[in-house]
């Protein structure tokens, strides 16, 4: 008697290359309004619509980004905001990881956990900013407590709806059959409440890189916001775009490394 296994259908060669091509296609799309709005914003500074004193043209921005390459400034500057991005958002996820796994597991822990978290989420966290100065003083402390707080509280109620979005009827099913409190946490909780994580880490992500725009000016000696500041007071325009714009490719970066995690995690959903 033999047995023959069945394989996964493959789709064809060419249908491969066709969804290839097609995913090619659909990135170039996306970069076709960004490089016609630069080239607009070319056309108008060098027509003399946008004044330089106010905004220089992206050719200068160019050059100028070069320059800060080549002496090491923007490098420098880059990774001490890096640093302080990680380190924040670091302490932010993890407090907001054991909160919602206490309160979404627990009653005892929801009733304790959830209504000053609830609370605390209304407080704009950036107006906090005096508040950490006068408690923390003017060091690298108070930001990156600031980016933890903006942090933890999008994850936080994005890993706890997870949780108690998972079916009952698939945690009774893991009672039924006897599984260990952590053998449901790693094949239950972790798989159903993942996708609504994910989701939190991501609008995470982007608020640290929002906040650290804030953080970065309480004092600073270094970092892209120190840049910005002290461009501001020279009124070097060109300078402030740099930063500005090395501010929205980390946070693009971040946010694409995220949703590759997402798409290779969650691939059983397709």
């Amino acid at each position: 008697m033999t047995t023959t296994t069945l394989a996964a259908p493959t789709a064809p060669p060419r249908q491969r290359r066709a969804r290839s091509r097609g995913s090619r296609l659909s990135f170039l799309r996306r970069w076709i309004s960004p490089v016609v709005l630069v080239g607009l914003w070319q056309l108008l500074s060098n027509a003399g619509v946008i004044p330089e004193r106010k905004l220089v043209a992206p050719s200068q921005v160019f050059a100028t980004a070069v320059e800060l390459v080549r002496n090491g400034t923007l490098g420098s500057e880059t990774l001490v905001s890096v640093q302080r991005v990680f380190i924040g958002f670091a302490i932010g996820a993890s407090v907001a990881l054991v909160l919602a796994v206490v309160a979404g597991l627990s009653r005892i822990g929801d009733d304790a956990i959830d209504p000053p978290m609830q609370m605390l989420r209304t407080l704009p966290h950036l107006g906090l900013v005096p508040l950490l100065i006068i408690w923390m003083g003017l060091g690298e402390t108070p930001k990156v407590t600031l980016i933890s707080l903006g942090v933890a509280f999008p994850l936080y109620l994005n890993t706890l709806a997870g949780i108690r979005g998972i079916d009952r009827k698939t945690v009774e099913a893991a009672r039924s059959m006897n599984l260990s409190w952590s053998q449901r946490i790693r094949h239950v909780i972790v798989p159903g409440a993942l996708p609504q994580t994910l989701v939190g880490l991501r609008q995470s992500l982007g608020i640290a890189w929002l906040t650290l725009i804030v953080a970065e000016t309480i004092s600073a000696s270094s970092g892209i916001g120190y840049m910005i500041n002290h461009a501001r007071d020279f009124l070097q325009t060109d300078v402030i775009v740099v930063g500005l714009a090395v501010y929205s490719i980390l946070g693009l970066l971040t946010d694409a490394v995220v949703r590759q995690l997402e798409r290779r995690a969650l691939a059983w959903r397709s």
